[in-house]
C-alpha cells in the first residue's frame, strides 16, 4: 500500500479534535475521504483508466490521533503505476517519462474545505 500526506498547519483542525473529544468523527472522515477519492480519480491521467478507478481511502481513530489516507491499488509487477505517473520513471529503451503532479493539486481543495469546517465548528463552541 501507498499513501500520501499532506503536511503543513493543521492548528485549528488539531485545537478543534482537543475541544470536542466525544465526536463521532466516522462520517467527516468518510466524507472527506470520498470527495477525495472522487477527485484523486478525475485527476489521475488515464488511457484505460484502471489507475484512476483504483482509487481509495482509510481512516484510523485512535486516542490522540485521527489520520485519513488515499491510496491506489493498481500495483504492476510490484509497482504502484500512479509513483511512475506522479513522480515520471525511465522507459525499457533509455528514455525517460516525465511525471505529472496531480495528487497535491487534486487533494488541496479537500484539505482547505476539512480546515474551514473545522474553524466553522471552533468558532461554534
Amino acid at each position: 500500500m501507498i499513501s500520501f500526506k499532506q503536511h503543513g498547519n493543521f492548528k485549528n483542525i488539531e485545537r478543534f479534535f482537543k475541544k470536542v473529544p466525544n465526536v463521532n468523527y466516522k462520517p467527516l472522515l468518510e466524507s472527506y475521504g470520498r470527495a477525495g477519492v472522487r477527485a484523486l480519480s478525475n485527476a489521475t491521467p488515464s488511457d484505460t483508466g484502471l489507475t484512476a478507478n483504483s482509487w481509495e481511502y482509510s481512516y484510523t481513530i485512535t486516542k490522540g490521533h485521527i489520520s485519513l489516507s488515499w491510496y491506489n491499488t493498481n500495483i504492476k509487477d510490484g509497482i504502484t503505476i500512479v509513483i511512475l505517473v506522479q513522480y515520471g520513471h525511465g522507459t525499457g529503451n533509455g528514455g525517460y517519462v516525465q511525471g505529472i503532479d496531480f495528487i497535491n493539486p487534486a487533494l488541496k481543495p479537500i484539505f482547505d474545505s476539512l480546515a474551514e469546517q473545522a474553524c466553522k465548528e471552533i468558532n461554534s463552541l
